[in-house]
Parts: C-alpha cells; sequence; structure tokens
C-alpha cells in the first residue's frame, strides 16, 4: 500500500481513484456477464450498470489526461489508456483525446477538426434523418461522432501515421462484436444501449457546461481570442452539478458537473471540485443551472442541437446562466465529448 500511495499524486488518490477503477472494472464485468442471463430484469440491471461503469471509465480518462491520479504522466496514461477500451474510444490514441481537451482548457475555446454543422448543410438528407432519430432519443449526433473515431486513420489526413494501430483495434474490438450479434444478438443489442446510454450522459453533462462557439483549429492553429482570459473563461463556463442539497449524487459522473470549479483550477481532482465550487459561489444556488432545468433543456432541444448555428442575439454569459435556469433557452452543445480527438 505504501508504494501506491507514493505513485499517486494524493495520498487520498488511493480511496477515490481506487474505488472508481474497481467500480469499473467490477461493474464492467458483471455488466457483461448480466447481459447473459434469461431473465429481463437482470437484463435491465445490467445494462444500466454496464453503462455507467462506461461513464465512469469515461471521466477516468479524463482525470488521468489532467495528470491527476498519479504523479508521473506515464501512469496516466496507461490507466486512461485502459479505461479507453472499456468505454469504446481506443479507436484513436490517448494523447490525441488529451491535446484536444488541453487546447479547450489553455485555448478557452472548442477546438475542432470536423465541422459538423457544415457537413449537414452539404448532406440535407442526413440531417433529417439524424434530426428524426434524436426525436426518438437515438443518439444519431453522437453515432456520427463514433463512426468518424472508429475510422479515424482513414477519415482524418493528419491521422493517417495511426493506420495499423486503428485497425487492430477495428478488428479486435469488432470481431467481439460481430461474435455477439452471431451468437448471442440479444447481448449485442443490449450492449448498444448500454453504449448509447453512456452517450447520453456524457452530452447531457456537457450541453450547457459552455458558450462557446467551435473553431476549426485543430491542425491549423490560430491564436485564440480568449486565451489566458480567466474571467472571461469563468463568466462562459457554467455548472450542472446533479444535486447541491445531496452533494454525494455528484459521484455519479464523479462530480463533472463542477464545471466552473474545474475550470478555475484544472490540476484539482474531481473529490476536492466541492470545495472548489463552494469558494467561487459561498455557495449560491442561482451560480449553478438546476436539474430540473438541465432535463428541461436537454428534452425540449433534442433536435434543435443538431446543428445549430447561433443566431444573433443568442444568450451569452450571464444571460445564458439566466435562462439556462429558467428552462427557456439555450439551446445548448451537442456531440462534444473529450472522447472525441477532433
Amino acid at each position: 500500500m505504501t508504494t501506491s500511495i507514493a505513485i499517486l499524486k494524493e495520498p487520498e488518490g488511493l480511496r477515490y481513484y481506487g474505488a472508481a477503477t474497481a467500480y469499473v472494472v467490477i461493474g464492467y464485468a458483471l455488466g457483461v456477464a448480466g447481459l447473459f442471463q434469461p431473465s429481463w430484469i437482470v437484463n435491465l440491471l445490467a445494462t444500466l450498470l454496464l453503462a455507467h461503469s462506461m461513464t465512469i471509465a469515461a471521466y477516468l480518462i479524463h482525470e488521468c489526461g489532467h495528470n491527476l491520479v498519479f504523479k508521473r504522466s506515464h501512469n496516466n496514461a496507461r490507466l486512461g489508456r485502459f479505461m479507453s477500451w472499456i468505454c469504446g474510444a481506443a479507436y484513436g490514441t490517448y494523447e490525441d483525446m488529451r491535446y484536444k481537451h488541453f487546447r479547450h482548457h489553455v485555448d478557452n475555446d472548442d477546438v475542432v477538426w470536423f465541422e459538423y454543422e457544415e457537413y449537414f448543410e452539404k448532406h440535407p438528407a442526413l440531417l433529417r434523418i439524424t434530426r428524426i432519430l434524436e426525436w426518438f432519443y437515438i443518439p444519431a449526433h453522437d453515432l456520427i461522432m463514433h463512426f468518424i473515431m472508429v475510422f479515424t486513420s482513414f477519415i482524418i489526413p493528419q491521422r493517417r501515421n495511426q493506420r495499423v494501430r486503428n485497425v487492430t483495434v477495428i478488428l479486435i474490438r469488432g470481431s467481439i462484436f460481430a461474435a455477439l450479434l452471431i451468437f448471442f444478438p440479444k447481448v449485442a443489442l443490449l450492449y448498444a444501449i448500454a453504449y448509447m446510454l453512456m452517450m447520453h450522459v456524457l452530452r447531457f453533462m456537457d450541453s450547457l457546461q459552455h458558450d462557446y462557439p467551435y473553431h476549426a483549429t485543430l491542425f491549423d492553429y490560430e491564436p485564440p481570442p480568449h486565451k489566458g482570459d480567466y474571467d472571461w473563461e469563468q463568466e462562459h463556463t457554467f455548472s450542472v452539478p446533479i444535486s447541491l442539497r445531496f452533494p454525494r449524487l455528484n459521484w455519479l459522473t464523479l462530480n463533472f458537473g463542477y464545471h466552473n470549479a474545474h475550470h478555475s483550477n484544472m490540476n484539482v481532482p474531481w473529490y476536492r471540485l466541492p470545495v472548489i465550487h463552494q469558494e467561487l459561489t459561498s455557495g449560491d444556488p442561482g451560480k449553478v443551472i438546476p436539474l430540473s432545468s438541465q432535463f428541461r433543456l436537454y428534452h425540449r432541444n433534442r433536435v434543435l442541437r443538431v446543428c445549430n448555428p447561433q443566431p444573433e442575439g443568442y444568450p451569452k454569459g450571464a444571460d445564458y446562466l439566466r435562462s439556462a435556469r429558467a428552462g427557456v433557452g439555450p439551446i445548448g452543445g451537442n456531440a462534444a465529448s473529450f472522447l472525441t480527438s477532433f
């Protein structure tokens, strides 16, 4: 145990990151095993457990990307890569995910390669289909992003040097899923549902956290207009906790809803974000978007979010927070995730 504590960034990490990692591994194993059971009640519970274990795996990648688990970056990278296999993000590289996410923090910007609004404008039929599926709560927009992620080295020219690795991951994961489709179709279907539930949770938490526009400067760097502007960053970042009254409910997403706290100091581990949040807000509930409004906006704008060029007069900063708290706007972002490195 002494050795374990020595390699961790903080001694408390043994308890919090150890528990989160154990939950992911055990939950994933039990979840997959439960999908094979004949009882539909067991299947339902296993699907939910599998979805949540993959969700926590995704948030652990985020923690590793900030080097918050271990002292040395290569140990964080190992854990992050392992978690990427569990949550289906291993087709690209951990380093690419980390680089894009750090650009988000350092540049105070949503830095991308894939301009999906432009793509949808060129493919109106695909946009219509995507919107129809999204109306039925099928995360079609995210599935498009996942498709790009799966074939990243064949779609993104700058990733061609990753082709061997990319094909290897496709063959491994693809052959396992194909075997499930052939021999255990129910299991394959339930796994797909669990994966889409994870997508919903991740984008639900992401959708209202910023009012940043996105810029296609991931590979073609341009000086970001708000780089280093802490006040602007905080004004255009929004906290979406699950609950302030019962703070441990926020552990369901590793406190990711305390987003102003995270952007205030990205070197703080998830279990200490509530303290930073309290310092920033003095406990004022008016500084966060309540869960009821989050659900209302997620439901009402599920189709509009697919392709939503921001109109003139779109609420920003304090106006964004005020309207979001009331549950009457804004539309919010879509399909933006630290799991997609483009």
